[in-house]
């Protein structure tokens, strides 16, 4: 067995393992990433889209925010169609300037994979057998890698191996307490190389269920329906559902969608998933290891963004300062931010789905409640403020003296 040190062990390549080892290696902190699947895997799978104003300053610190500067589509507003009617959220204007940025997740991991490339730091990708221990003392990863077997000795484990990997797994079970809610649907969604219908997102309450109007860039548009988890993504061919998602939809929306074939078709299924605490000892739980959010308020690679901006801070304060501040707070100032916005991707997907046990009564309160919202600058504030992200303060790494 081959054995290796360094500061920070870093189990899962996807946003928040690549981001955290980004912003470690700009504080000159030595730390190695472990990926269970292939490069190609990690940079293919497709997610969701819209970055937050802190997200995407926390990528400009990072150093990895070139293609995003000139990619990225800033959007000011986000459209809501109900009882067949559109009404235009104006974020900027409610929320004192701010805005959300369309990129994809999958083009952040791309940026952020590119990095690391040039930069020559370690990675693992196609590791077998993962296993991580003693992370209350003495922290070890023991893995295989194209048939040597490894053994990582390293002061702390970040656990940003999603909602599968072994690092919750790890945890002793009456060490750690779970909160979760499964919804009964799940998001069709498809890719296509077409213009979007709008400028600006639509979200759609309709009476034959849930619909999403996204885009990836001004020629390549992402699109979903609600349909029952019980649906099969092979039933559904591609005309399918472009006349299922008109269904849904607006006349004047209908009549600009252009169609196209899918390069991408999945049915994801709904859940809120919230892990307490996000810190064992050595080891800290961070994005999808720890929690999870419905799709619906487009928080869940920003709440991973926020875990690592924590998390980040927390080490480098470590190995600069020496102070354990941070690694104390972690999970506390992690937790408050990711309840929140568990709280809203709740609400939002309670306000524009339809639940097979609702009755008709339910569907019209909820109406009601949307109609109030759209209604209301309040009621548009509220909303508004919560989908733009909720702030929490990112620390410049240039007020640190790199690590030695």
């Amino acid at each position: 067995m081959q054995t290796m040190k360094t500061k920070v062990a870093i189990i899962g390549s996807g946003p928040a393992g690549l981001l955290l080892g980004q912003l470690l290696y700009k504080a000159g902190i030595e730390h190695v990433i472990v990926e269970q699947r292939s490069a190609d895997y990690v940079a293919s799978r497709i997610r969701a889209g819209i970055l937050e104003q802190v997200s995407v300053d926390l990528l400009e610190q990072a150093g990895v925010d070139q293609n995003l500067k000139e990619k990225g589509l800033p959007h000011s507003g986000i459209e809501i169609l109900t009882n067949g009617q559109k009404f235009r959220v104006d974020l900027s204007a409610l929320t004192q300037g701010k805005q959300v940025t369309v990129y994809g997740q999958t083009e952040v991991t791309k940026d952020l994979m590119q990095a690391r490339e040039q930069a020559g730091l370690c990675s693992f990708y196609e590791s077998n057998d993962v296993q991580i221990h003693d992370f209350y003392n003495a922290p070890k990863v023991t893995f295989e890698s194209n048939g040597t077997h490894y053994q990582i000795e390293c002061d702390f484990i970040a656990g940003c191996d999603g909602y599968h990997g072994v690092c919750r797994a790890s945890v002793s079970q009456d060490k750690i307490k779970t909160f979760e809610k499964v919804y009964p649907f799940g998001w069709l969604g498809v890719l296509a190389d077409v213009p979007p219908v709008a400028d600006e997102l639509i979200y759609v309450q309709s009476e034959r269920g849930f619909a999403l109007c996204s885009m990836r860039s001004e020629t390549r548009s992402r699109y979903y329906i609600q349909v029952p988890l019980t649906d099969h993504v092979e039933n559904w061919s591609d005309d399918q559902f472009w006349e299922e998602l008109k269904n849904r939809l607006d006349p004047e929306s209908r009549e600009k969608l252009v169609t196209g074939p899918s390069i991408e078709k999945s049915i994801a299924p709904l859940r809120s998933f919230v892990t307490e605490p996000m810190r064992f000892g050595k080891l800290f739980l961070a994005g999808d290891a720890a929690h999870i959010v419905p799709p619906t308020g487009a928080k869940g690679l920003n709440l991973a963004a926020s875990d690592i901006a924590y998390l980040s801070s927390a080490l480098i304060e470590f190995y600069t300062q020496g102070s354990e501040q941070g690694i104390d707070q972690y999970s506390e100032k992690c937790l408050q931010r990711v309840w929140k916005a568990e709280r809203f991707s709740w609400w939002m997907t309670h306000l524009l789905h339809r639940f097979e046990t609702e009755s008709e009564f339910d569907h019209k309160i909820k109406q009601a409640e949307l109609s109030y919202i759209l209604g209301s600058t309040a009621g548009q504030t509220t909303l508004a403020e919560n989908y733009v992200g909720l702030p929490y303060e990112i620390k410049p790494l240039d007020h640190l003296k790199h690590a030695s």
